[in-house]
């Protein structure tokens, strides 16, 4: 079996994109897979691709699991922890967001990992993004 895992696209427009992302663990857990592909997000008005994302909010709610979030590169680099066992929203807008610091091969995607994962366990968390065009 497998986690039973979705994510929806709430919003994608010019400047943001907001997405939700949940998870119902059968124990196995989630290894950095990919949950924003920035290159699937709507172009520019004057069809720049999106390259890259800056997350300014987290509205996360977890049971029983830790979910970490990276910024996918050649050597991914670690970019929020949601503890298990909690719910809250974290605003990083006052400072301009959580921005990509990845440097070899950034690709500008967002990963998900969990750990401490048991059958029954779940999150579902939101983030909303600033998106950047190339």
């Amino acid at each position: 079996m497998a986690d039973a895992v979705a994510t929806q696209t709430l919003l994608d427009g010019e400047r943001m994109a907001i997405m939700k992302f949940t998870n119902l663990s059968d124990g196995t857990g989630e290894s950095k897979v990919l949950k924003v592909d920035v290159s699937t997000l709507t172009s520019s008005a004057s069809g720049k691709a999106c390259d890259g994302v800056t997350i300014t909010k987290i509205h996360a709610s977890t049971h029983g699991l830790e979910v970490q979030i990276y910024w996918d590169a050649t050597t991914d680099v670690f970019c929020w922890c949601v503890p298990q066992n909690s719910t809250y929203t974290m605003d990083f807008e006052k400072f301009g967001g959580l921005t990509n610091n990845a440097g070899a091969g950034v690709t500008g995607d967002v990963l998900f990992s969990t750990a401490d994962a048991s059958a029954g366990d779940f999150y579902t968390i939101v983030l909303e993004m600033v998106k950047s065009y190339a």
